[in-house]
């Protein structure tokens, strides 16, 4: 009731304040009478008669002797509790109600006048159709008057290609008018359910359709319609406007329109003098479950109401154009797009795309580059408007190659800078007949003078392109004479053939060969076959690059005018395909370090140091997996596919430690299937490697019980213990008088127990013997399970201690174990062990998968440490090893649901129990 009662505030309010005399309140409960008849949103008066009689009865009052002050008071009110604007309350003593006359009871002389006052029309250029009407008329007008609309209007209409509908001067009309004109821009199948009308003084509701049978022919919904409204565009004409917008039907053109009713009543309260203006009828359109009313009717393109004419006619010719221009646009993808096999999807997409929000060339092309990225994401695909491309764009003139003239000092620069190293610096790739003709100066200007250095560096900062054909003859000389190696590949769309390319046999010269290092510079302006002779470097695991992303332009597209358009559309035509199969789309070729172009230099002569490094680092990571790692065949693998990788160039995009680790822990993880080896570098050495348990102060122990540890006893007398860290066993033993006071004591004589470690992600193993011994007898001592140690080579059986500190659980009553993805490490292993000596019930998800215990080496004398599962463990029951993966719920279930299922299952249980089952 609080709710309702708000809705009617500011009347209460009203009445509290200005009830004099018993005309007050008379009016007032007069007014919410009529409101309460009358208002087409009833559901928003509930508990409004209430809340004024409770106004009435408190007896406050304030005098306000001016009428119409009170009446502004009141609209207020009304209008502030209810949120409608079309709700007033004035005081007119004198007010006289004019009701014009209906259209029915006009002569036919007399409609017809009005018709021809109210509508105009006219043909235009390219067989435009203009119709503006001024006021809607309804069906019953439109039946009287029937052949003579028709003949003298709608015929001269009907055969346009493209209407202008405009309602911008259309401030009246009837509601039965809105299916009769909708029905004439519709197929007379199906039906259209086009608005729904509720009417509150009759308490009905009407649904309207559109029609089956109209006189003469109809426009139909495939040719172009724009309607134009303004500001001044009331009711019904809202209503058109509104529905033929949602049914996607109409463009509409010009400002947002008034935001009328659908019918509102002006009405007297009692004799009073004061009338109230009240919506009595309102609209709910089908498609939007919404309204035109108070808000009006939104344009779909705005532009002032006096260019509307101007601004549909652009339009129609735009949307006209829409047909011809998607369908050029699928006949240059079909016979130049380089992926063949996207093509079907792509002509699908855009002969299924709906193109009704489309009202300009840009529209148009941003559509169609979204729906062709949906399908297949190739940013060279690309639409885009004739401003702004740049004259030359279409037909492109074959590049001069003049410039390279006497020019092997211009176009290749050559330093031997500090270390050793080779600096070459070129800006432009030439043709192969330039490089040709050039052959003995290059060679001896750069090849021969840089065969002794250690590294080579190549600046492409500056590079802007060039010629793509001259990348096989210059990354011919990255590799050694002999090794005849596949560069890539170049699909030709238009010739439907794939060309493959080598590094050459004949080049003219020594070779640079494969095994010295090549680091590539590149900045935001190396573009074209700059930066494809970049990505290829790297792609084929020669060089490092470093730098900043290139500019991502490709050489590889045609762009074709869209006929009887302002659009171009860029084709790739070409795919270039590296080694791996994978054809590069662009977008930049992304540097292995990414730094600013200026100062890439000093970046590069970094990482030469560091390159120096890894061979020594990989092989130390090779041999401390051999030594240390729990499967020594799978070690051994390891290590020879790192030396391999190494061998084969890999670790060329390695360009610090940070890195290292990264592909170091890659490539063990991937070839040995163990998600536990892991490489990682720290500044500080870890404490891993010295890691000795320390005896928490009599202070420190109270709040680690709080932190860890969760302890309740739930009804039915079922314990629930939750500890989320495995404390090594020295401190378990140091605080267990603490330990059996705070917890174990509350739960040992329950009569089941659940065990949470669903937020338990290890700690140390030690502590394993201790807690189970609490879940089996004293004797025998049960056999846990066998740790092999493959660094010292030992055996170690580990069972139940003889002794415990505090009472045992035993071995009869059931326990429950509650485990999720993060279970993992000490507690995962108590877990497994639980499980496989069929002590516990595991519910919830698999665990993580973590070793029992991993040992952390050190790298070398480096910040690199490997972290290698040093232990085998073999299970008590079957003497297997424990398997990599994680430990298997006997349970399924999400995490967040294992207590309320283990509850279950334990009322379940009980259940049975009391029943004699």
């Amino acid at each position: 009731m609080a709710g309702t009662v708000r809705v009617f505030a500011l009347i209460t309010v009203a009445c509290r304040v200005l009830l004099v005399n018993s005309f007050q309140s008379a009016l007032v409960l007069d007014m919410a009478k009529i409101l309460l008849d009358n208002y087409c949103f009833p559901e928003n008066l509930v508990g409004m008669q209430e809340a004024i009689q409770q106004a009435i009865s408190s007896g406050e009052i304030l005098h306000i002797s001016d009428r119409k002050t009170l009446a502004a008071v009141l609209t207020a009110g009304v209008q502030g509790a209810l949120n409608d604007p079309r709700l007033t309350v004035s005081y007119e003593p004198n007010y006289i109600p004019i009701t014009p006359p209906a259209l029915q009871s006009l002569s036919t002389e007399q409609l017809i006048r009005l018709i021809r006052n109210t509508v105009k029309l006219e043909v235009m250029d390219n067989n435009v159709g203009y119709l503006r009407i001024d006021r809607i008329i309804g069906q019953e007008t439109a039946s009287k008057l029937g052949r003579l609309l028709h003949d003298n209007i709608w015929k001269k209409v009907a055969d346009t290609s493209a209407m202008i509908f405009d309602l911008r001067f259309s401030t009246a009309g009837e509601l039965s008018g809105l299916p009769y004109i909708v029905s004439y821009f519709s197929d007379s199948e199906p039906l259209l359910h086009i608005d729904t009308i509720y009417e509150r003084p009759t308490n009905t509701t009407e649904e309207l359709w559109t029609m089956p049978t109209l006189l003469g022919e109809r426009y139909g919904k495939r040719k172009e319609l724009v309607v134009l409204i303004s500001k001044r565009t009331m009711g019904i004409a809202e209503a058109v406007a509104y529905v033929l917008k949602h049914l996607k039907r109409a463009v509409i053109v010009g400002e947002r329109s008034a935001g009328g009713s659908v019918k509102v009543e002006k009405l007297t309260v009692g004799d009073s003098g004061f009338y109230i203006t009240v919506p009595v009828a309102r609209s709910v359109n089908p498609v939007t479950g919404q309204s035109w009313e108070v808000n009006g009717v939104s344009p779909s393109v705005t532009v002032n109401p006096k260019e509307g004419i101007a601004k549909a006619k652009t339009l129609i010719a735009v949307r006209k154009a829409l047909p011809k221009a998607v369908k050029r646009v699928s006949d240059i993808i079909k016979q130049f797009y380089s992926f063949k096999d996207k093509i079907p999807a792509l002509l699908n997409q855009l002969g299924k795309t709906d193109f009704f929000t489309v009202v300009s060339e840009e529209d148009l092309a941003a559509k169609l580059n979204y729906e062709l990225q949906l399908i297949f994401e190739d940013p060279r695909l690309n639409i885009k408007t004739m401003r702004g491309l740049s004259d030359n764009v279409l037909d492109a003139t074959p590049e001069d190659h003049s410039s390279f003239g006497n020019l092997i000092d211009p176009l290749l620069k050559l330093e031997i800078v500090s270390g050793n190293n080779g600096y070459l610096r070129f800006d432009r790739f030439p043709t192969p007949a330039i490089l040709i003709e050039l052959e003995d100066r290059i060679q001896e200007k750069v090849w021969q003078p840089v065969q002794d250095t250690e590294n080579l560096i190549i600046d492409l900062r500056y590079n802007t392109g060039g010629s793509t054909e001259a990348l096989p003859i210059l990354l011919s000389y990255m590799f050694d004479t002999s090794s005849n190696t596949h560069l890539f590949s170049i699909y030709d769309s238009i010739r439907n053939m794939t060309a493959d390319f080598h590094t050459l046999p004949n080049i003219a010269g020594p070779s640079y060969g494969s095994r010295k290092g090549i680091y590539i510079l590149t900045s935001y302006y190396t573009a074209e076959a700059g930066e494809e002779f970049a990505y290829l470097m790297q792609s084929l695991h020669r060089g490092t690059v470093i730098g900043e992303i290139t500019s991502g332009t490709l050489l590889h597209s045609k762009t074709f005018q869209v006929e009887e358009t302002n659009l171009a559309i860029t084709v790739p035509i070409l795919n270039f395909i590296d080694i791996h199969g994978e054809c590069w789309l662009g977008g930049g070729v992304v540097p292995d370090a990414i730094v600013l172009a200026e100062d890439a230099v000093e970046r590069a002569h970094e990482i030469i140091v560091f390159h120096k490094d890894i061979q020594a680092l990989v092989q130390e990571a090779g041999d401390l997996l051999e030594k240390h790692y729990t499967v020594p065949e799978v070690a051994a693998k390891v290590s020879r596919l790192l030396q391999s990788k190494l061998a084969e160039g890999l670790y060329r995009s390695v360009v610090d430690y940070e890195s290292l680790a990264s592909q170091l822990t890659a490539d063990l993880q991937e070839t040995s299937d163990d998600h536990r080896l892991h490489i990682f570098y720290c500044e500080t050495e870890p404490e891993t490697l010295h890691d000795v348990p320390k005896i928490p102060s009599p202070e420190e122990v109270g709040f680690i019980i709080d932190a860890l540890v969760i302890v309740e006893v739930m009804s039915g007398n079922i314990g629930y213990l939750r500890f989320d860290m495995m404390e090594d066993i020295k401190v378990l033993r140091a605080i267990g008088p603490q330990l059996l006071k705070a917890v174990w004591n509350k739960l040992v004589n329950t009569d089941m127990l659940i065990i949470d470690v669903r937020y338990n992600t290890g700690g140390y193993s030690t502590a394993i013997p201790l807690i189970c011994t609490y879940f089996f007898d004293a004797q025998p001592l049960k056999h846990l399970y066998t740790i092999v140690d493959r660094s010292t080579t030992t055996s170690t059986k580990v069972t139940t201690l003889p002794e415990v500190l505090g009472q045992r659980y035993g071995s009869q009553k059931d326990i429950y174990i509650l485990t999720s993805h993060m279970t993992g490490s000490a507690a995962e292993a108590f877990t497994r062990t639980m499980k496989d000596l069929k002590r516990a019930t595991v519910i919830g998800e698999p665990t993580i998968g973590g070793a029992l215990s991993s040992g952390t080496y050190q790298i070398g004398n480096s910040i690199l440490y490997a972290s290698i599962p040093n232990r085998a463990v073999l299970s008590a029951v079957t003497g297997k090893a424990w398997r990599v993966s994680g430990v298997e719920p006997h349970i399924a279930v999400q995490a967040n649901d294992a207590l309320n299922v283990a509850q279950k299952i334990i009322g379940t249980m009980h259940q049975k129990k009391n029943s004699g089952k």
